[in-house]
């Protein structure tokens, strides 16, 4: 019958090809079959408690061999020599076998940028690669990675595989605006999302889709052509697009002296006077901004050089600033403060 003639031809390459089912399939029937065997060479010892058969098919089948349980009759030792040993070995090296070939698949696969990470939150996602530039953010962003904060996500086009294994995962991708690439990166809780494409038309479009699927992630955007970058801010307020400093940098450094040392050293992570941010929580009385920039100094030795506060950035607020929660500060020190160590109700009180 065609249906008969179906489901062996189904069974026949399902053992052929090894699958998971019909390894399970053999399992069961040798597993069956010792324990039928077993039954008729009047082994109860062996027969008489499944467990104690599951217990002695897999220390026997996996070699281990505890010598608690054992067949005491010549036909028992026969068929454990015969049936038991043979097969368990067998099935259990190709399950092993199997095992080790998925883990190593998954593995490949993950090099090769075809991995899945919808389902992580809280990491870090860069889309784009341009080889140097691309590769010391990833380092300074792993060189910042907390020890509960998940590994960030590449995703990038027309590389074979991961260029940064050491400190980033990778998604394959052929274009940067494809909302496929950017739900397997786990875009939809991703905290922050760089984007730096081959020219600034691919980067616009890759911060649009992103986006459109990242509703809370903070988005920023380099682009090459200073106009744009200030169209960006004036359109997309959530996208902080970033420009060229070079310019600046030398004007500057011109007119004072070592102020690309200055700005250099406040960007990196590796020097102690490194800028970084505090998200301020909701306050139940006010605070000054004064009062908060001395007890900051005096208890954790930074230095409070501005504030975000809606949507304006000013570094050089006056100590009689008000903050009431939800401001953004600014601070210089050799490391990052935990915003959970920070009890904001004294901020005011030793001053």
């Amino acid at each position: 019958m065609p249906f008969i003639a179906s489901f062996l031809r189904r069974i026949y390459l399902s053992l052929g090809e090894l699958a998971w089912s019909a390894l399970f399939l053999v399992l069961v029937l040798h597993l069956v079959a010792s324990y039928l065997l077993f039954m008729l060479a009047g082994e109860g010892d062996l027969v008489g408690n499944p467990v104690d058969f599951l217990y002695y098919y897999m220390v026997t089948a996996t070699t281990v061999g505890y010598g608690d349980l054992s067949p005491k009759s010549a036909p028992g030792r026969i068929i454990t020599v015969l049936v038991v040993l043979p097969g368990g070995i067998a099935i259990f090296t190709a399950v092993l076998g199997k095992l080790l070939t998925a883990i190593g698949t998954i593995w490949r696969n993950r090099m090769r940028g075809l991995g899945d990470y919808s389902e992580r939150a809280g990491h870090i996602i860069v889309l784009g690669w341009q080889e140097g530039q691309t590769y010391q953010t990833m380092r300074l962003l792993h060189s910042e990675r907390q020890a509960n904060e998940p590994m960030s996500v590449l995703v990038a086009k027309d590389l074979p595989e991961n260029p940064a294994s050491d400190c980033t995962d990778y998604i394959r991708t052929d274009r940067l605006a494809d909302a496929d690439a950017l739900v397997r990166a786990g875009v939809a809780q991703a905290r922050p999302i760089i984007a730096r494409g081959a020219n600034d038309d691919e980067t616009l479009a890759a911060v649009l889709i992103a986006e459109d699927h990242a509703p809370n992630a903070h988005i920023v955007a380099y682009f090459a052509d200073d106009h744009t970058a200030q169209m960006v801010k004036q359109l997309r307020p959530r996208v902080e697009a970033v420009g060229s400093l070079a310019e600046e940098l030398l004007s500057r450094s011109a007119r004072d002296p070592g102020s690309s040392e200055i700005a250099a050293r406040l960007l990196s992570a590796a020097s102690s006077d490194t800028a970084f941010s505090l998200p301020v929580p909701p306050l139940q009385t006010p605070l000054l901004y004064g009062d908060v920039f001395l007890r900051l100094k005096r208890r954790y030795n930074v230095t409070l050089v501005g504030m975000l506060s809606q949507g304006m950035t000013d570094l050089n607020c006056r100590d009689e600033t008000p903050m009431h929660g939800g401001e953004t500060l600014y601070y210089i020190s050799g490391m990052r403060l935990d915003p959970a160590a920070i009890v904001w109700a004294r901020m005011g009180d030793e001053t």
